[in-house]
């Protein structure tokens, strides 16, 4: 007797006499009709009875791409049945296309069964294994099962995991551009392009494209300068990169000596070379050392002159000196004719003339208050709540109806007629200073800003060739005039600030200074391998103005401030822009012009020199994060089915978000949230970001996948500034208002947030709301000149740093107020300084202009005095 196989749906669908009335035929050999469904089962020969069924085609993996169905394929010899398994489950036999045919070599019956998968049944395992299908033949002998063949759903994503980045190199380099294509399914195939054309390495033997898709140049020539682009593909779809600029610079090589010269009468001789072998191109170098070079003569060599040729000389140094002492004399009678017109300095350009003189008045207040300095006009007189007790430190209050309004009047000369003489005060009020100057023009002062255009002002300064790279962002730029009182300068809204204290321009000079900051994309800052940019790019100057101390310059950074998993650089680019590093934290030397203090949020660089400024990071482990800002806009007026909610991951510096709500502004969009912070730790994972709770019977998601992503790479290199999600919803219906639902953002494996919304989109439709903008945006003014930019009045600035420079025996001296203002970790920094209290106050300015608490500085000075008995107190007549 032949054993019986009987498919699982003949077992499952029919009783007990079918069965046995269906093993009666089967066993006698027939075909047959049940209902309207046809059984894949066929008779074998005699001959063939012990075979057992083995597959000449089996099913192979497939790819859905969109929404078209795959076919897989099954084709057995001898088989009596074939069914397809998927995922566990038995096909239905109606799913099922059945063929068969007859091997005409051997006789042998031919099946082949076909199925189809759609989209919607793969989907519906996801999240789980992948989808498989395999199918199974039966012959009277036995059963044999074929290779399983998974079905999955194709798709490219659009972001590259990591973009090739432009590169300037030098001839002959090796030149390596990466490229880690986005995620996909299948996985994708690179191609490079340069210039829009497809780079072949089997043809052009000077390019390689690794394992790994990466193109490397074995020797940059000039004519391998063009725009690279890494080309992504597979069966869904193509991507394509940003291009990644390579320039190939030559440096200049000098070419050989000349012969030596004759020995001139000087008994020496010489010889040259030039700088053209090759000549500098590109941005190259030009040739380092000397082009001339001289050498005494031997005593052979060298020729005798004649006595006349001596006297000659002699005749010449007389004059020189002669002429010398004529210009000495001229020098000194000029200084004394100044000095005793009352002139302090020789201004050479009356543009300059727009100083930051601030009219100063100042009255006694009452005993035992403390006043602080206000930005804004009004009446004089005590706050509630800040009598103290320390009336024997500070015994005066400024005239606020004097000290913090500016100038307008015409500037005048300071020898006019009326001076006053005889009286222990002298009164500044709007009135005229110095005389008009002689060609009878004039310039106008308001609170230390010059009264010009200022976009004339950064056209002007731009025009020069050190400024040509300076942005012409009015809104991102201060200036102003200063002088030996100082001043500051800052740029609303985005934490960037620069105080130029006292005594730190020379007495006599005027300085036209600027504070402005960069967009990362205008400059290249070269980053290297786990290096991440964690401040704005900012430029003041005009550097090479003398300093006799330094300034302080005020910007946020982004890291976490854990300096055991950082190695943080302070970068300067030089006349040549070149990226140097100034400053190693931690490791800073007194000697060096340059000194850091990293606070939670901001970074204070002290500085003698003017110029370009970033703070750079290398991660040191991956425990080193980086603070990046998420927030949330939309649209303010939607009157369509769509609705986008765009998600910002910046650099938590106010400058980035200044930028970003300004970019909104235009776009009309609105801030739908707080922002949140999150952590980004140099993992080397991506951020992702999803979208859940939504009502689904008022809206769905247009996203095909469960996510979005970002590549670690582009949020770590910072290359991209705005770098942004969009999520598009669409509403079922037009009159569907209200919008719940979950929006989270992750690192994988790191640390995530997430937003829970809940709002009208037609109601709340108001423009961006100007409370999440920051502190500074009441400023009056980017530019302060003279006393009006300090919290601490000048003279009693001075009488506290005379009194507390020189060093006392119980300590009670400028060491004591920087560990009382919890700076004693500069000690030794400060101590270098000239006048450590000075530096101290400085600090304290830059740390406490917005919020500064003048009781609490005048504590710390009263505690310093019970130990020093030292009582400061300014009379009304040197105020």
């Amino acid at each position: 007797m032949m054993p019986l196989h009987l498919t699982p749906f003949v077992r499952g669908r029919y009783s007990t006499a079918t069965l046995v009335m269906l093993c009666w035929l089967f066993l006698a050999g027939f075909t047959f009709i049940v209902g309207t469904e046809h059984v894949a089962t066929a008779t074998l020969p005699a001959s063939f009875n012990d075979l057992l069924p083995h597959f000449l085609v089996e099913p192979d993996d497939e790819y859905i791409v969109k929404n078209k169905p795959v076919t897989l394929t099954c084709r057995s010899t001898p088989a009596t049945q074939i069914y397809f398994k998927c995922n566990g489950e038995w096909v239905h036999q109606d799913d099922h296309l059945i063929d068969r045919t007859v091997d005409p070599a051997t006789g042998l019956p031919i099946m082949q069964v076909k199925i189809d998968i759609s989209r919607q049944q793969v989907e519906k395992i996801f999240g789980l294994d992948d989808y498989w299908c395999q199918c199974v033949a039966w012959s009277t002998t036995g059963t044999q099962k074929s290779q399983k063949a998974y079905v999955r759903i194709a798709y490219l994503r659009k972001n590259f995991e990591e973009e090739p980045m432009g590169k300037e190199v030098s001839l002959n380099q090796e030149v390596l551009l990466r490229c880690h294509p986005p995620e996909g399914v299948p996985a994708a195939e690179v191609e490079w392009q340069r210039n829009e054309h497809v780079i072949e390495p089997e043809s052009e033997p000077n390019f390689l494209v690794t394992a790994d898709r990466n193109l490397i140049i074995k020797q940059a020539r000039l004519a391998d300068t063009a725009n690279y682009t890494c080309v992504a593909k597979n069966i869904v779809a193509r991507r394509r990169s940003s291009p990644a600029t390579v320039l190939v610079y030559v440096d200049g090589g000098w070419s050989d000596w000349s012969n030596w010269s004759d020995c001139g009468v000087d008994c020496s001789m010489w010889r040259s070379r030039e700088c053209t072998q090759p000549s500098p191109g590109t941005g190259g170098k030009d040739c380092q050392g000397i082009d001339l070079q001289s050498l005494n003569c031997t005593s052979q060599q060298c020729l005798q002159t004649a006595n006349g040729v001596e006297d000659v000389a002699l005749y010449v140094g007389i004059v020189a000196v002669a002429l010398c002492l004529t210009l000495i004399l001229i020098v000194v009678v000029l200084v004394y004719r100044r000095k005793k017109e009352g002139l302090d300095a020789d201004v050479a350009d009356s543009s300059i003339l727009t100083t930051g003189f601030q009219p100063m008045g100042i009255k006694p207040s009452k005993p035992g208050v403390w006043a602080p300095r206000h930005r804004a006009p009004g009446p004089p007189g005590p706050r509630p709540g800040t009598r103290s007790k320390n009336s024997h430190l500070l015994t005066i209050q400024p005239d606020l109806t004097t000290t913090t309004t500016s100038y307008q009047g015409t500037l005048h000369s300071r020898h006019d007629g009326t001076t006053h003489t005889g009286t222990a005060k002298f009164s500044m009020t709007n009135g005229p200073l110095l005389d008009p100057i002689p060609n009878g023009s004039h310039h106008t002062l308001h609170n230390g800003k010059m009264t010009s255009d200022p976009a004339e002002f950064m056209t002007r300064l731009s025009n020069q060739t050190y400024f040509k790279t300076l942005p012409r962002d009015v809104a991102n730029t201060s200036y102003g005039t200063f002088n030996f009182l100082g001043g500051r300068l800052t740029i609303p809204n985005t934490g960037i600030s620069l105080l130029i204290p006292p005594e730190a321009i020379p007495r006599g000079k005027i300085y036209e200074i600027y504070l402005t900051t960069q967009r990362k994309e205008d400059l290249r800052l070269p980053l290297a391998g786990c290096q991440t940019l964690l401040s704005p790019i900012v430029s003041c100057g005009p550097p090479g103005v003398v300093l006799t101390r330094p300034t302080i310059l005020s910007m946020d950074h982004c890291s976490d401030a854990c300096p055991e998993n950082w190695a943080i650089r302070l970068k300067k680019q030089n006349y040549e822009g070149v990226w140097e590093d100034v400053l190693m934290m931690g490791g800073e030397l007194i000697s060096e012009p340059y000194y850091c203090q990293l606070e939670a949020e901001t970074c204070r660089v002290f500085s003698e020199q003017l110029g370009r400024f970033s703070l750079v990071g290398e991660s040191l482990n991956m425990s080193a994060a980086k603070r990046l800002r998420l927030v949330l806009f939309s649209d303010a007026y939607c009157s369509t089915l769509e609705y986008n909610i765009r998600v910002y991951c910046m650099d938590d510096t106010q400058d980035v978000f200044k930028e970003v709500m300004q970019m909104e502004r235009q776009l009309g969009g609105r801030l739908i949230d707080e922002p949140h912070v999150l952590l980004f730790k140099d993992s080397y994972h991506n951020l992702r970001l999803s979208i859940h709770d939504m009502p689904q019977a008022h809206w769905r998601s247009k996203l095909l996948a469960g996510y979005q992503e970002i590549p670690f790479y582009h949020i770590w290199n910072g290359s991209q500034r705005f770098l942004h999600c969009t999520f598009t919803l669409e509403r079922l219906n037009l009159s569907t208002c209200e919008l719940t639902c979950q929006l989270c953002v992750w690192q994988v494996e790191g640390e995530g947030q997430s937003f829970s919304l809940d709002f009208n989109i037609a109601k709340d439709s108001r423009p961006l709301d100007p409370e999440f903008l920051l502190m500074d945006n009441n400023l009056s003014g980017s530019a302060l000149a003279g006393p009006s930019a300090f919290q601490i009045p000048y003279l009693i600035r001075q009488k506290i740093c005379s009194s507390l420079d020189t060093p006392c025996p119980n300590g009670a001296d400028w060491r004591l107020l920087a560990q009382r203002l919890k700076l004693d970790r500069h000690m030794s920094f400060f101590a270098s300084k000239a006048s450590p209290t000075s530096v101290i106050l400085d600090l304290w300015e830059a740390q406490h202009f917005h919020s500064g608490n003048l009781n609490q500085l005048a504590t710390v000075m009263a505690d310093i005095g019970k130990q020093e008995a030292m009582i400061f107190l300014v009379s009304d007549g040197e105020c």
